[in-house]
């Protein structure tokens, strides 16, 4: 749920500080791009080198760098980030967020901020219990803050009891579990397909076509942002996913891919089969290399397997189901029917007439028609647009 997501880390003064370097490791490790803004008291219990050598950013403190004399600007922060974090969040720093007091670039960038913010306190056990604090913590919940409570445990000051800031682990635990509420997929299993098949003539040769797998690998990041639990069926290509989380099998042919699709239909919620998958295989495959011996070669062919009309066969009604259909004429008249025969909720249509459309390119222009025969039509996008307006037919399907 971090990965890609630009973090504001404030580190306030407390002795809870030394544990921001754990922090900043875990938010880095799970993708996140992380700017550590400290206050002054902070550099006090924990260096802003220590920081910024694990954030592998320059570590703001001042408004004004007193080297360079540069404007650390507190707006341009705020609205980069697409989270803030507090932590630890001193009663000195929460006093000033309740009130709208600025003294520092961590209250001004925090005041800049239009994204959530998050804050876990530390402090020990007397001023956490004082009526003003906990008067603070209210207010900041009011204005919208997202509240990390504490831990019960022994204090620095020697006494035992609640303000102890709560672990990295469970700070990250706390805000992906957070981040996932309201996400429309979430709970959803997706299976996706993307690529080419190759089939194979001999160990060296292969029937294959021009598919780059973007359009597929797109709608799975796409899915996965939306909260859905993605399985991601590749054919041959170089396709890397954006989000760690997805489960990814590599397949070469379209036995492999009709094996492995529908080892794992049953389960999912969502099927979007967005591969190019080849529509005939060699016979016969050659254990050794064929050699140029005549002017002239031919090889039988036979049909493979249909997997849309496969798994639409087995369709529950509960389960959505995608197809695609690339195509050079006849286009709509094509795609209906592949969607009334193979039993698909939508298809997506696009045509290699359209320019900046089909294999390889970073765009796509496509046609969405449903099973009731409504039709969307969508301008030239990025794929990665593309997917998101693929994946909002998907949720108003759901949500219907």
């Amino acid at each position: 749920m971090l990965e890609g997501k630009k973090i504001i880390l404030g580190v306030c003064g407390s002795i809870a500080a030394y544990k921001t370097a754990f922090l900043v490791r875990l938010l880095v490790k799970a993708g996140a791009e992380v700017q550590v803004v400290m206050t002054p008291d902070a550099t006090n219990f924990i260096t802003p080198l220590t920081l910024s050598t694990l954030s592998k950013k320059p570590v703001y403190v001042q408004y004004f760098e007193p080297e360079t004399g540069e404007w650390n600007n507190h707006v341009e922060l705020g609205l980069w980030a697409d989270l803030v974090i507090i932590a630890p969040a001193s009663a000195n720093t929460m006093a000033k967020m309740a009130t709208g007091l600025v003294n520092n670039l961590l209250t001004a960038v925090y005041l800049s901020a239009k994204c959530p913010v998050y804050f876990a306190p530390a402090m020990d056990l007397d001023m956490w219990k004082h009526e003003s604090t906990l008067h603070n913590v209210e207010q900041l919940k009011t204005y919208g803050n997202i509240f990390i409570p504490p831990g019960y445990g022994e204090l620095a000051s020697g006494l035992v009891g609640e303000g102890r800031m709560a672990e990295p682990e469970e700070m990250i635990a706390f805000i992906e579990a957070d981040l996932k509420k309201g996400l429309p997929l979430l709970n959803k299993k997706a299976l996706v397909t993307a690529g080419p098949t190759y089939e194979a003539i001999d160990p060296v040769r292969f029937l294959g076509n021009h598919s780059s797998g973007k359009m597929g690998f797109a709608i799975a990041d796409a899915l996965t942002k939306l909260g859905a639990d993605v399985t991601l069926i590749s054919g041959p290509t170089a396709q890397q996913s954006k989000s760690k989380s997805i489960k990814r099998i590599n397949v070469t042919s379209a036995q492999n891919m009709l094996d492995t699709c529908q080892q794992h239909f049953t389960d999912a919620d969502i099927c979007v089969m967005s591969a190019a998958v080849a529509d005939y295989t060699p016979v016969t495959v050659s254990d050794i290399k064929i050699k140029k011996k005549t002017d002239e070669f031919s090889i039988e062919l036979k049909k493979t397997t249909d997997i849309l009309k496969t798994l639409g066969a087995i369709k529950r009604p509960n389960q959505i189901l995608v197809g695609f259909a690339l195509e050079t004429n006849d286009e709509e008249t094509n795609a209906i029917e592949k969607l009334k025969k193979k039993n698909l909720d939508f298809i997506v249509l696009n045509s290699l007439n359209d320019t900046g459309a089909g294999f390889q390119t970073n765009t796509n222009k496509i046609t969405i028609i449903d099973s009731a025969l409504q039709k969307n039509d969508f301008d030239l996008k990025t794929k990665d647009e593309v997917a998101t307006d693929i994946c909002r037919k998907i949720i108003d399907l759901i949500n219907a």
